[in-house]
């Protein structure tokens, strides 16, 4: 059985939203007993991850270290349209997830006990982001 669904999320910035409630409400929704969960977002400027939901200054210390590497308005870069966070943001994105794909076991993502799904968002202004979970299995 296939089961697929899109989430609309809108992000303030450059931040990381946790997304696991709405994820897991849909994985129950499907029906899917065990199988797989394919996680996408429809973007080139945000990405997905896996990481710690305990502690926020993980994703806070993400977001510095990611910051060190691909600075926003870096001389290098030619491709800046939309402003100096416009390349960056897709290096961010080609250096992460745009998807993950994760097990699912008795109608639920079997994520860990500290694993959470987040929206990371890579530009500075909020954007209105589209992901879509498709969900296979029996």
């Amino acid at each position: 059985m296939v089961y697929q669904q899109t989430l609309s999320f809108t992000t303030s910035g450059r931040n990381t939203t946790n997304i696991s409630r709405e994820i897991q409400h849909l994985v129950a929704q499907s029906g899917i007993k065990m199988g797989t969960c394919h996680i996408f977002v429809q973007h080139t400027s945000a990405s997905l991850m896996l990481c710690e939901n305990a502690d926020p200054d993980v994703q806070h210390d993400m977001e510095t270290f990611m910051q060190q590497i691909v600075p926003d308005g870096n001389p290098l870069f030619l491709h800046q349209d939309e402003g100096p966070d416009d390349m960056s943001a897709h290096i961010r994105t080609v250096l992460t997830n745009p998807d993950l794909t994760v097990p699912v076991s008795n109608s639920r993502c079997d994520l860990g006990v500290w694993q959470g799904v987040f929206l990371w968002e890579h530009r500075t202004h909020s954007h209105q982001r589209t992901i879509i979970v498709t969900v296979q299995g029996e």
